[in-house]
């Protein structure tokens, strides 16, 4: 996170200027359109919209209001503006902040077009003001108002808000709309208050300086509800020769859900339900709790090599640990695994001080903890509110691991070792009666992975991020029909695929036939568009990496 002392003045502002030529095609969308009179730029910074709106789409009996809450980018706008001075009468420039203008006019005013890239701006980096005047709107419109909550939501809420009865909007927005927890809200509010919706998305990074993944995003009001539809485009050069498609539109569920779906086509999506109600599957949930790793506040004090623990005689203070996905080489995560990490010089062990007194430590441990403070080490916040801060709270070993950010593919390992994790990795402990080889067994199957990628959340770098609630609501083939002798037969083979280095379509391969087609009677075309759906979302991930 970017403290906001160390912040650049552009990242507190959020201001990101958009390259002319996205915005020029974003203006372009719109020339044919007949209905626009009234346009409005909530956040004109350095004037890129207003010069394209004036040469390409204000008409004669038309107007343009362009806000700007910075004077300086607003005197940028105002030079631009000089290059028109046939339409001096049409635009009026407003230095002021977007919020309170909404709060102002928003019974009064309505727009036919309103375009343009609102600030990025993280919830805690907003003045108190603009925090009361954002929350006012969003809970006005419905939704929660939190700390989650950047800027641009708000932009997005009120203009919306502003578009007259067949009004249209385009915005430049972070691809965080597609899934982020905290979108949640808006993607309903959106999905009640437009007609149309098209995401443009891009392969490449369209603002390569702060790698924030964008969308064009196209909402229409009036007219019949179409619904949704992502379109793909390798960078904003693909802009030059391309024109909005007529249809290709799918139904918007008016449900909190993630729009990285409509990446799949109906057909894709309606397996995808199906499966969801089969009775052959449940959810991970089901089968165990999933909470997240140790949250020690400092990983790289506490966690260890073996060099430290012999330097602090560390021995009977140290826990085994499976720190990072570079530690989980198998599906089987043995003594032998976790000690070659150690011998390798990883960081393999996590120190687990105990509750006794701390003149009682001896000398060396109490020599690594004075270490820590006089390097600061003790000073991040999880540390800071303990009562002993080198003491890390709720370590407990589980009965298997589930890899948070994954590269090529996820990883669910068993604990053979007693060991523990740090919030790299999400600990799994199975219900009372469940047989862990079992359900590690059913998540390496073409269903389960392409569930995976659908109920995650995908960050530049190409990394796939699943977080404990979503986790859960994978679907695992439920296995109890299968003989536990087969089951032990089938991991092992899947354990010498992972360890090897092979390619993990093998897996998938053999568990897809041995036990989702011959013992569960899965359709083979079903599991082939399974591996299709999964193959198609994490070759868009890797591919923006």
């Amino acid at each position: 996170m970017i403290l906001k002392e160390d912040s650049t003045k552009q990242k507190l502002r959020g201001a990101y200027y958009t390259p002319r030529k996205v915005a020029e095609k974003m203006v372009d969308f719109f020339q044919e359109d007949l209905s626009i009179r009234t346009i409005l730029e909530p956040s004109c910074g350095d004037g890129v919209f207003v010069d394209a709106v004036c040469r390409k789409l204000l008409k004669p009996d038309g107007g343009l209001m362009a806000i700007e809450i910075e004077e300086c980018a607003m005197q940028k706008t105002e030079k631009t503006l000089k290059k028109y001075n046939r339409f001096a009468e049409n635009v009026r420039l407003l230095t002021m902040d977007f919020f309170r203008y909404y709060k102002e006019h928003k019974d009064q005013v309505r727009y036919d077009l309103i375009v343009g890239n609102p600030p990025y701006i993280r919830y805690q980096y907003l003045d108190e003001l603009q925090r009361s005047e954002m929350s006012y709107l969003l809970t006005a419109h419905g939704m929660k108002a939190n700390k989650l909550v950047n800027a641009w939501v708000g932009f997005l809420v009120a203009c919306v808000h502003l578009l007259s009865e067949n009004g249209k909007l385009a915005f430049v927005i972070p691809a965080e709309i597609l899934q982020v927890a905290y979108a949640e809200e808006l993607r309903l509010f959106l999905a009640g208050h437009l007609s149309k919706i098209t995401l443009l998305t891009f392969e490449e990074l369209v603002f390569p300086d702060i790698e924030q993944e964008i969308v064009i995003f196209i909402g229409e009001k009036g007219g019949e509800e179409q619904g949704i539809r992502i379109i793909e485009l390798n960078g904003p050069q693909d802009l030059d020769s391309f024109q909005l498609p007529a249809g290709g539109f799918q139904r918007l569920g008016h449900i909190h859900e993630k729009w990285t779906k409509y990446f799949m086509d109906p057909q894709e999506n309606h397996l995808i339900a199906q499966l969801r109600t089969d009775r052959r599957f449940q959810k991970m949930s089901d089968t165990a709790l999933i909470n997240i790793g140790i949250t020690t506040g400092n990983n790289k004090y506490f966690s260890v090599t073996q060099k430290t623990v012999e330097e602090y005689q560390l021995t009977n203070v140290v826990r085994p640990l499976i720190g990072r996905s570079s530690h989980a080489a198998s599906v089987y995560f043995k003594k032998e695994d976790w000690s070659q990490n150690a011998q390798d010089g990883k960081a393999a062990y996590l120190i687990d001080f105990p509750d006794v007194p701390y003149p009682s430590y001896p000398r060396k441990h109490r020599s690594y903890i004075k270490k820590g403070e006089k390097n600061k080490e003790h000073t991040g916040y999880k540390c800071r509110i303990r009562e002993r801060w080198y003491r890390v709270p709720s370590i407990w070993v589980p009965d298997a691991f589930f890899l948070r950010r994954n590269n090529l593919y996820p990883k669910f390992v068993l604990n053979c070792c007693d060991a523990v994790s740090t919030d790299t990795m999400h600990r799994i402990k199975f219900y009372e009666g469940v047989e862990p080889e079992r359900v590690v067994l059913s998540y390496y199957n073409s269903i389960s992975f392409a569930f995976t990628e659908i109920c995650g959340r995908s960050y530049g770098g190409g990394v796939l991020e699943i977080l404990p609630g979503e986790l859960g609501n994978v679907v695992l083939p439920v296995l109890d029909a299968v003989p536990m002798e087969q089951v032990r037969a089938v991991l092992e083979q899947v354990d010498r695929i992972v360890r090897s280095g092979t390619d993990i379509e093998r897996a998938l391969d053999l568990v897809d036939e041995e036990i989702l087609v011959n013992v569960l009677q899965m359709e083979a075309e079903a599991l082939k568009m399974a591996r299709k759906i999964w193959k198609k979302m994490q070759h868009r991930r890797l591919k923006r990496g």
